[in-house]
């Protein structure tokens, strides 16, 4: 018999479908199929530093409004009956499955002899967190989070682990919220303690060698600040350590040192920074003390025993590593241990006494071990072109662990002795691709400015060039973040199928430093959407495809590529896949966590930030007429990074705009998020739904 919960949620669920299927049954149909929706326009008009601006779906901004809430069931009910034709879906959901539900391992976490991963049997729905006990030890659940909800949406992940392995820090995520609940685990008994911190936006959670409380950074309306939680108190009564005077646009996170000494409190001006403040305080002192706070530069640092390693950009754009000795830390007693290089510094960590430091080359990993004081002690050499990521161990430890993958070679996650120069599989994913069927290239083009460009081409090894190949052009160019090659079964499937995965290296990443990124940021972002531009005509004028069979995917500040691209050559692309985008571009500031990226891409609010912005924004380069793309956007609900209503109402433009008969389509989950939020069924069941889009408007068949 039903419980009362469950048959409340039954009748939910029966009443959504019944709404859905009816608002399904009143979308016009014509001869070539469904039509979009009419969506009603406001026109709201306003002038900003002598320009009249035009919204004319600014209603669609209210996220909880009645209209809005229908206008979505709408949307989602076009969306569903244009694709419910498409042929191939269930081919393409059944590849996708058998690439997907496979076993899947995370790197661990070490303390106390005990191993904490996460790993997801291929049955699975979600991942679940294991600890193991000695390297040889069986694996144990710790936690499950698939009993936390009906449809698999809520979420479970490590936040940190005692130095002992007997306590844990976990976050609990609803949905594909940023927000996570912290929670405190036993280990040992299995049992949660009492102390829980509501949901919220945190930067770290430090627990104490002793255990008897931990350090965290909460987001609050004020900005971040650095608190101390005691056990057995109340959370609303942890006192603020630091950050009092730094408003929300800012970001603080904390970092307690392996010894428990010292605290590390690294303020950013925003997003991927280009200026940080770093903070220490030794444990037992009432105050933080200032290692740098006046430098426009970049600095984040670790700290072993009384050194302060800290990687920067300052005068050295690639990167550069300083030592500093926190008993003496005055500026003039800095040390450069590691000078800047050829190739770009992508990160640092402190493993068995040594300095390894991961470089970017031509947008590909390496990496190298040096002492503390900045001598070279080898390379690890990888097996072709890839990235490295997670290099992390102990200072007091041999022990380190990493993951290699590249497009064609799925994740190894290996166990590496830092002393001895030796590595071993910890795992493996094992995937059916033939990846000796599939090759890797780079090749360069130039941008519109004559720069240089790097891009990756993934493709089957007897693929004819006859100019009628599918590409799939992705991309991001922003927040000095690097698209490096890393294994994508989606991008396998791709190529299975006959088609071209192309990756460029855009302006604003970081892929050869500093300098790179800011030659794609602020009133240079045009660049990065040249460079992308730049791709897709290269790809063209060397014989691997057309217009017609060209598609393009982007998410987050990706998503304002493609809407750019888009907007700006819509000829060149026959379809566009759009997820969770930044595309109003005048008001984006004014929502979310968004100011956090004013450094990035400046602000309308500003007279002269404006016109460069106001020049771009996809939203206001739509034209009435224009024979646009298919687009599908997709976004969600739980969104709480970028505001779902840019892509509410970048598709009620486009559908009353475009002079071509390409489908715009919305694709709206009402619990995902920017952090996910779905179940794997759920994200295959969607991704067979893009590609099915994708496939269908390029004309390709689902083998």
């Amino acid at each position: 018999m039903l419980n009362s919960g469950f048959r409340a949620f039954a009748h939910f669920a029966i009443s959504r479908f019944l709404l859905i299927a009816a608002l399904a049954a009143a979308v016009p149909v014509s001869a070539q199929g469904p039509r979009p929706p009419i969506s009603r326009q406001d026109n709201v008009r306003e002038t900003l530093h002598g320009v009249e601006v035009v919204d004319p779906y600014r209603w669609l901004e209210d996220q909880d409004s009645s209209e809005t809430r229908t206008w979505i069931d709408q949307q989602n009910a076009y969306t569903k009956a244009t694709l419910a034709a498409v042929p191939g879906r269930l081919r393409l959901q059944r590849r996708l499955t058998e690439l997907l539900k496979i076993d899947a391992m995370g790197a661990p976490t070490v303390r106390g002899g005990r191993y904490f991963f996460s790993k997801r049997r291929a049955d699975q729905e979600l991942s679940v967190i294991y600890v193991r006990k000695g390297l040889g030890g069986e694996d144990e659940v710790l936690l499950d989070p698939h009993p936390l909800s009906r449809d698999h949406t809520t979420s479970v992940s490590l936040m940190n682990v005692s130095q002992d392995g007997k306590l844990v820090a976990y976050g609990v995520r609803e949905g594909g919220k940023d927000e996570v609940t912290v929670r405190l685990m036993d280990v040992d008994s299995r049992k949660d303690l009492p102390d829980v911190l509501p949901s919220a936006r945190y930067w770290g959670v430090q627990l104490k060698p002793d255990k008897s409380g931990f350090f965290y950074t909460k987001h609050t309306a004020q900005g971040p600040r650095v608190r101390y939680h005691q056990l057995g108190t109340d959370p609303a009564q942890d006192p603020v350590l630091f950050g009092e005077g730094y408003g929300a646009e800012k970001i603080i996170g904390s970092e307690l040192s392996e010894d428990g000494r010292w605290l590390t409190a690294t303020v950013s001006y925003g997003s991927a920074a280009v200026k940080t403040e770093i903070w220490v305080q030794r444990q037992g002192d009432r105050e933080f003390t200032p290692i740098v706070k006046d430098i426009d530069a970049a600095f984040y640092g670790e700290v072993a025993d009384e050194q302060l390693y800290m990687q920067t950009d300052w005068n050295a754009p690639n990167g550069k590593i300083l030592a500093v000795d926190l008993k003496n830390p005055a500026r003039d007693k800095w040390v450069e241990v590691i000078p800047t290089g050829e190739d770009s510094m992508d990160g640092f960590s402190l493993t068995g006494g040594k300095l390894c430091v991961s470089y970017l080359h031509n947008a590909s990993s390496r990496v190298s071990i040096f002492t503390p004081k900045g001598k070279r002690v080898r390379d690890i050499s990888f097996p072709t072109i890839g990235s490295v990521s997670g290099l992390t161990g102990r200072w007091k430890s041999d022990e380190a662990f990493f993951s290699f993958a590249s497009f064609h070679v799925p994740s190894t996650i290996y166990r590496y002795d830092v002393a001895k120069d030796q590595r071993e599989v910890w795992y493996q994913v094992k995937v059916p691709v033939d990846s000796s069927k599939l090759v890797t290239e780079q090749v360069w083009y130039p941008s519109k400015d004559g720069t240089k460009i790097p891009m990756f081409l993934v493709y089957r090894k007897d693929l004819p060039k006859d100019g009628k190949r599918p590409v799939f052009l992705t991309g991001y160019g922003g927040f000095q973040s690097a698209l490096t090659p890393r294994f994508s079964a989606t991008a396998a499937m791709w190529a299975e199928s006959g088609g071209i995965f192309a990756q460029p290296s855009l302006r604003g990443g970081g892929e050869f430093g500093e300098n790179w990124h800011r030659a794609g940021m602020l009133d240079k972002k045009q660049n990065v959407f040249d460079d992308f531009i730049g791709a897709a005509e290269w790809l063209i004028k060397e014989g691997y495809t057309n217009p017609s069979k060209l598609a393009i995917s982007g998410g987050s500040n990706g998503g304002l590529l493609v809407g750019a691209a888009l907007t700006q050559r819509p000829e060149l692309f026959q379809a566009v896949i759009c997820s969770v985008p930044l595309l109003d571009m005048v008001r984006y500031h004014r929502f979310l966590v968004a100011r956090f990226w004013v450094p990035e891409y400046g602000s309308a609010d500003d007279p002269e930030q404006f016109k460069y912005i106001y020049k771009y924004s996809p939203y206001h380069r739509v034209k009435a007429g224009t024979k646009y793309p298919a687009v599908l956007f997709i976004t969600g609900d739980a969104d709480t990074r970028v505001a779902p209503l840019h892509a509410r109402k970048m598709a009620a433009l486009l559908q009353a705009a475009t002079g071509s008969d390409r489908p715009i389509l919305l694709q709206y989950d009402t619990k995902a998020g920017h952090s996910g939020g779905k179940p794997l069924s759920k994200i295959i069941e969607d991704l067979a739904e893009e590609y099915a889009f994708l496939y269908w408007q390029l004309g390709m068949k689902a083998e």
